[in-house]
């Protein structure tokens, strides 16, 4: 087994596609009542979603809820995980943090993932969500994942 190191932009072992078909093979859930998250780029260390906007992801006083956002953060780093280790379907959450800074509204919202470190047994990456078209971020999100013994980082 390789000794696994921190990963300065190397290029990811999955494409978009093969994220793509990994995450409709092995977690369909994530499409009940329909679609509305979209991974829409994957690259070094770096991954982006989308989410719709849909009546099941408000909460009352009609925004967007915090669980939706929480969901949106989880599965985008999930998928710039996946995209730099391979299909590794029990690299696992265990650790999120949200920072929830204003009220998206209405809308849909783009989720930009950014892994801080990836090594041997953990991954540590940061989100930031926004609110379709604007800037101004609506929530920032830290997670940390387990990647289980045996997949390096080459």
């Amino acid at each position: 087994m390789s000794e696994a190191r921190d990963v300065d932009g190397a290029a990811p072992r999955m494409s978009l596609d093969e994220v793509l078909a990994f995450l409709e093979r092995e977690f369909p859930q994530i499409d009940h009542g329909g679609r509305s998250y979209h991974l829409e780029a994957v690259g070094p260390l770096t991954a982006r979603m989308r989410m719709d906007h849909h009546e099941r992801h408000l909460r009352p006083g009609g925004t967007v809820s915090g669980p939706s956002m929480m969901a949106l953060a989880d599965l985008v780093l999930y998928a710039a995980i996946l995209a730099q280790i391979g299909p590794v379907g029990l690299a696992v959450t265990t650790n999120l943090s949200f920072n929830f800074l204003r009220r998206p509204g209405t809308t849909g919202l783009l989720a930009e993932a950014r892994l801080l470190k990836l090594g041997r047994r953990l991954a540590v990456g940061e989100v930031m969500i926004t609110a379709a078209g604007s800037d101004e971020l609506v929530c920032h999100a830290t997670g940390t994942y387990s990647i289980p013994p045996g997949h390096t980082v080459s």
